[in-house]
C-alpha cells in the first residue's frame, strides 16, 4: 500500500502537526494502545516526534508478542501529517489488510503488527522540543529548524561520555558533525581519530582498529597500534559502521563491553579510554531485524541516536550553504550573486552538501578566472581523497559547464543555433545552463 502523498491531505493537515517558534518546535503529541494481542491494555505516549513498536527494549513501546520484531514500526510527527513506518519487519505492518512500507495516518487508525493490534490518537496537547539559539556547530551551518533541533541534541549530549549514532544519507555533514561533538566535549584537547570502516578492506579492519604485533599475518613487518590506541583519551569516529562484517561487528561489541582490546597476535588485552561516535548512511534497525547488524552492538552504540536531514529538507540552508562555500572557495574575495544563489537553490542537491559544495566550488573558481581576465580551462587538479566515482562525476561536471558555456558563447547565447549545431535538444541545453547557473542571451 503506498503512502498517499502529502499534498493530496486537507489544507490544514500540515499545521496541525508540526508548527516552529524561534526558539522550540512544537510537535502535536500522539499515543498508541494495544488493544489486542498479550500486551493488550498496554499505552506508550510519545514524547517526541517519533514513537518506536517492537521487543527491543530501547523502543517507546516494548512488546512481548514473539510475532513482532526487535524493531517492527515507527510512527513520526512530520510537517505533512503522521507518518506509519515499516521497519522490515519480519512479519510486516497492516492497515486494513494491507500490508505497507510508508503510510501517512489518522487518529483512531488501527495497525496490524504480528498477533498485536494497535491503536493510534492523536492527543489535544503539544511537545516542546528546544532549538539550538546558534546557526552553526562546529564547522557545520544551518539556520533550519531541522538542523537547529540536531545542533540543540548534540549540545546535550557532546559534554558527556555517551556513545553517538549519526543516522543521515551520503554527503550530509555527519563527519563533521563527529569533529565538532569532539570539539565541544571534555575530550577536546585529546585526539579525534576517524576509521572509514566501508573504505577498509574487511581482513584489514581488525588491524586497523585494534592493531598487530609484528608477524602477526604475512605482510606484519613491524607492530602497529591499531585506532583505539591512538584516540586513547580522545574520540574515535567510526564512519560507514553500517558495513562492517559479521566477525567485526562481534570483535567491536566485545571491546566496547570490556573496555579492552587486543592486537592480533597478542594475548595481553589493554584497556581503552575512548569515546566512540559512528554513523550510517541508513536507519539501522531494520539491519537488526534482518540480523545484518548486531543488536548489543547496536544498543551501545546508539545511546544518543541522531538523524541528521537530507539538503532536501532544510531547503531554506541552501542560499547560506551555497554562499558559505563560494566564499570559501574563493578565499573571501568575492561572493555569489543573488541570481545565482536563487539558480542554486532551485536544484535538487540528491548529492546533499558534498555536491553542493563542489558546485560552488567551480562557480567560484569560474568567477574568479573571469575577474583575472581569463578562464583557465585546463584539467581540474585530481583529488585522490575521494572515491573513483565521485572523481569521475566531478570531472564530467566540469567538462560539461566548459561545454555548454564554449557551446553558447560560440553562438552568441541563441540556444535554437547552438543545440541544432550539436543536434541537441534545446531543452535539454537549457536544463544544462540552468544547472550549472550559466546565464545565457536567449531570451526565450
Amino acid at each position: 500500500m503506498n503512502a498517499p502523498h502529502p499534498r493530496l491531505r486537507s489544507p490544514d493537515w500540515h499545521t496541525r502537526v508540526l508548527s516552529t517558534t524561534p526558539r522550540a518546535l512544537q510537535i502535536q503529541r500522539f499515543r498508541i494502545e494495544v488493544i489486542g494481542g498479550p500486551n493488550r491494555g498496554q499505552v506508550a505516549v510519545a514524547d517526541g516526534e517519533e514513537l518506536s513498536v517492537g521487543t527491543a527494549p530501547t523502543n517507546d513501546l516494548v512488546l512481548t508478542d514473539s510475532t513482532v520484531s526487535r524493531h517492527h514500526m515507527a510512527i513520526t510527527a512530520t510537517p505533512f501529517g503522521f507518518q506509519l513506518r515499516d521497519l522490515s519487519s519480519t512479519d510486516g505492518t497492516f492497515l486494513a489488510d494491507y500490508r505497507v512500507e510508508v503510510a501517512y495516518i489518522d487518529a483512531g487508525a488501527v495497525i496490524q503488527a504480528g498477533e498485536s493490534t494497535l491503536r493510534f490518537e492523536a492527543l489535544d496537547e503539544q511537545v516542546t522540543q528546544p532549538l539550538s539559539e546558534l546557526t552553526r556547530f562546529g564547522d557545520v551551518l544551518g539556520e533550519s529548524s531541522a538542523m537547529r533541533r540536531v545542533f540543540a541534541a548534540l549540545e546535550r549530549v557532546a559534554p558527556t561520555d555517551a556513545p553517538v549514532l549519526l543516522e543521515g544519507e551520503t554527503g550530509t555533514g555527519k563527519g563533521a558533525l563527529a569533529a565538532a561533538i569532539h570539539q565541544h566535549s571534555a575530550r577536546a584537547a585529546g585526539p579525534f581519530v576517524v576509521v572509514d570502516c566501508a573504505a577498509t578492506p574487511a581482513h584489514m579492519l581488525e588491524s586497523e582498529l585494534f592493531g598487530h604485533e609484528a608477524g602477526a599475518f604475512p605482510g606484519a613487518e613491524q607492530a602497529r597500534g591499531g585506532a583505539f590506541g591512538a584516540a586513547q583519551g580522545g574520540t574515535l569516529f567510526l564512519d560507514g559502521i553500517g558495513e562492517m562484517s559479521a566477525e567485526m561487528q562481534r570483535k567491536l561489541a566485545l571491546a566496547l563491553e570490556t573496555r579492552l582490546v587486543s592486537r592480533i597476535g597478542s594475548g595481553a588485552p589493554e584497556p581503552i579510554d575512548v569515546r566512540v561516535v559512528a554513523a550510517s548512511n541508513r536507519d539501522l534497525r531494520p539491519e537488526v531485524n534482518a540480523d545484518a547488524f548486531r543488536t548489543d552492538l547496536f544498543h551501545r552504540l546508539a545511546a544518543a541516536r541522531v538523524a541528521v536531514p537530507a539538503l532536501r529538507e532544510r531547503p531554506e540552508d541552501v542560499a547560506l550553504l551555497a554562499a558559505h562555500f563560494y566564499r570559501q572557495a574563493g578565499g573571501g574575495e568575492i561572493s555569489p550573486s543573488d541570481d545565482l544563489l536563487q539558480g542554486l537553490v532551485r536544484q535538487p542537491w540528491p548529492g546533499n552538501l558534498r555536491e553542493l559544495r563542489g558546485a560552488a566550488e567551480r562557480l567560484a573558481d569560474q568567477a574568479a578566472e573571469e575577474q583575472s581576465g581569463g578562464r583557465d580551462e585546463s584539467w581540474p587538479a585530481l583529488d585522490f581523497t575521494i572515491s573513483f566515482r565521485e572523481s569521475k562525476e566531478g570531472a564530467l561536471a566540469v567538462w560539461t559547464r566548459v561545454y555548454v558555456r564554449q557551446l553558447v558563447d560560440r553562438y552568441g547565447g541563441n540556444l535554437s543555433r547552438a543545440a541544432r549545431a550539436v543536434s541537441m535538444d534545446r531543452n535539454h541545453l537549457r536544463d544544462l545552463l540552468h544547472k550549472y547557473a550559466m546565464n545565457s542571451a536567449d531570451p526565450a
